[in-house]
């Protein structure tokens, strides 16, 4: 028998301004709600989504004051699992995170065009991949920590 779990929707504005409109269960933001920041580290920020036990937790959109957006899983208030980040500037990450870090399979694009399709760890390319220039030649071969050590150039 699947037992209901009670939440409260509500709004919270804290002494610093930051703003919480969503639901609680048991005083922690539990469930579908907003976050704004108006002062501080992350000030203009916003996060809309799924929140645990106060925690950024399943779906959710974050908004950087600078423009940035990543959209995608959080796992205990971290990027966890397949997601996408947008930057300004016109880079885009798209693939999976563990613990905030490129990690798994995934797509980097430069601004400049330049592209990135393959394997990551922690954060750097690591693993098999492929990647492709804005003029169209091709490096294809082995990563590891962010460096080529083996690749096939293919034009």
């Amino acid at each position: 028998m699947n037992k209901k779990i009670k939440t409260t929707k509500r709004t919270r504005i804290y002494p610093d301004g930051t703003k919480y409109i969503g639901e609680y269960k048991d005083y922690q933001k539990h469930g579908k709600g907003t976050l704004t920041w108006s002062r501080g580290l992350w000030e203009g920020d916003k996060y809309v989504g799924e929140f645990k036990d106060s925690d950024y937790h399943g779906q959710g959109t974050y908004t950087y004051a600078s423009g940035d957006k990543y959209v995608g899983e959080f796992k205990n208030g971290l990027k966890n699992g397949k997601g996408t980040y947008t930057w300004v500037s016109g880079e885009k990450y798209v693939g999976e995170y563990k613990e905030e870090k490129f990690h798994g399979q995934g797509t980097f694009t430069w601004a400049n065009g330049n592209k990135y399709v393959g394997e990551y760890k922690d954060g750097k390319e690591h693993g098999h991949g492929t990647y492709t220039y804005a003029n169209g030649e091709k490096y294809v071969g082995e990563f590891k920590d962010g460096k080529k050590i083996k690749d096939l150039k293919i034009n």
